[in-house]
């Protein structure tokens, strides 16, 4: 098993071994990072890591997780944010026994905004 030396933000340089890191890389960039808990102050440490650290972390055993970003991020948005009145608007109609049909209503005529009712 190979030994790794990394950098803890709060130790130093520290010893892991191949099993203690892993490298995550994101399948749409190819950006990459690898994490590790630090051995001495048990600091969760995450660094992005160029290609070549990559193959070389994953070429001495590490343990490579591949990932995408979810499809809703790359919705497009319209509309204002949400905020913190609408979250306890929201919050208010799932207490009511018609939400179900409010939201679904919604969604089927969006000129229709959910709770514009009298409170």
């Amino acid at each position: 098993m190979a030994i790794i030396r990394a950098s803890c933000p709060d130790c130093g340089d520290v010893e892991l071994t191949s099993r203690d890191v892993t490298v995550r890389v994101n399948s749409s960039t190819n950006e990459g990072s690898y994490a590790f808990q630090c051995p001495e102050c048990q600091l969760a440490v995450s660094k992005a890591a160029e290609p070549r650290i990559i193959d070389l972390l994953v070429s001495s055993g590490v343990e490579l997780f591949v990932w995408t970003v979810p499809a809703e991020l790359m919705e497009e948005r319209t509309g204002p944010p949400i905020c913190y009145d609408d979250l306890l608007q929201f919050h208010y109609q799932l207490q009511q026994e018609t939400w179900f049909d409010q939201v679904t209503e919604t969604a089927i005529n969006p000129d229709l905004v959910l709770g514009s009712e009298e409170l």
